[in-house]
């Protein structure tokens, strides 16, 4: 992703627009976190329930702050053993720092720290997090090419980003930080 490509990013996230853009192992689909009508744009066009919730990616963990601050430092210190890379992290949200249209019916939100060099630009230039859901309608396999992102959705984005996914062959594991439970392998 050039510069100029990045711009354009940053400009629709700020418009409310709804991206597509390689990550470790899968395309996701990605929008502002806190406009609920690009959330739920992406949920209609992935068929995706709102209860389910969805993933917060970041380029840092300054950019999740909000979130990590309550926890105890040994909670830091084992998310952030694993930190940047393809691990989620199932993180408490007491104070209400995340929408409850990104959470679903949960108490704790989805996060992640990218490890993927376009998110990481993507992130730090939008200079918060980004939703990350997989570029697929509900049942249907990920998209692990730009093509694959086109047939299932084409017109319904705003921007399809150039770039190709981390190399990774499965999606990030997400983790419970309660008890360390996989909850995705």
């Amino acid at each position: 992703m050039n510069n100029w490509q990045l711009h354009q990013a940053v400009r629709i996230l700020h418009q409310g627009g709804v991206l597509a853009y390689p990550t470790e192992a899968v395309w996701g689909l990605g929008c502002d976190p806190w406009n609920a009508d690009a959330v739920r744009h992406i949920l209609r066009i992935k068929r995706r329930p709102e209860h389910k919730g969805l993933i917060l990616v970041a380029a840092n963990m300054e950019q999740l702050h909000p979130l990590l601050a309550p926890l105890t430092q040994q909670e830091r210190e084992r998310i952030a053993a694993t930190w940047p890379g393809p691990n989620t992290w199932l993180i408490p949200d007491p104070q209400g720092f995340v929408p409850t249209w990104v959470k679903g019916h949960h108490a704790s939100v989805a996060v992640r720290v990218s490890d993927h060099p376009l998110v990481q630009r993507l992130c730090s230039a939008w200079g918060r997090p980004l939703i990350s859901t997989s570029a697929n309608p509900a049942s249907y396999p990920p998209a692990r090419d730009r093509l694959r992102v086109m047939t299932y959705f084409g017109s319904k984005l705003d921007l399809v980003v150039h770039g190709q996914t981390g190399g990774y062959s499965q999606p990030s594991t997400i983790r419970s930080l309660h008890d360390s439970y996989i909850i995705r392998p």
